[in-house]
């Protein structure tokens, strides 16, 4: 099933939600011309904004009691492998939910073979008092 999102980078990219609930995303994404790097292989930036995306929807679906917004303030991705064709998916999994900080990891892939491991830190807003 595919979610509604009205996200205008996700559009460009051409990115499917096809879960999200607090703590958990799920997103695919079909590889095109577009995407690839000059080398031929999926662009590096399209994985990186798959997987902050994943990410930052699920913060959004986990936001603590009081917090309205989220800003990221770290992310790091370790690249394992690319793609050329076919679909990649990425699931994004809620380690740490604390109140001022929520840490997620996205496991990105195309099959079975994992391309790409990426982790970010994202600080929670909270409206001025």
């Amino acid at each position: 099933m595919e979610l509604a999102i009205d996200d205008s980078l996700a559009r460009l990219l051409g990115l499917r939600f096809t879960a999200l609930e607090e703590g958990a995303v799920s997103v695919e994404l079909d590889v095109r011309d577009e995407l690839l790097a000059p080398n031929g292989f999926l662009h590096a930036a399209a994985l990186i904004a798959m997987a902050d995306m994943a990410c930052g929807y699920g913060s959004m679906t986990s936001l603590p009691p009081g917090a309205h917004a989220f800003t990221t303030v770290e992310l790091k991705t370790n690249f394992l492998g690319t793609a050329r064709e076919g679909t990649v998916t990425c699931e994004a999994q809620l380690q740490h939910g604390g109140r001022t900080t929520q840490v997620w990891d996205a496991t990105v892939r195309t099959g079975e073979k994992t391309i790409a491991l990426f982790r970010c830190t994202q600080l929670m807003l909270y409206p001025a008092a």
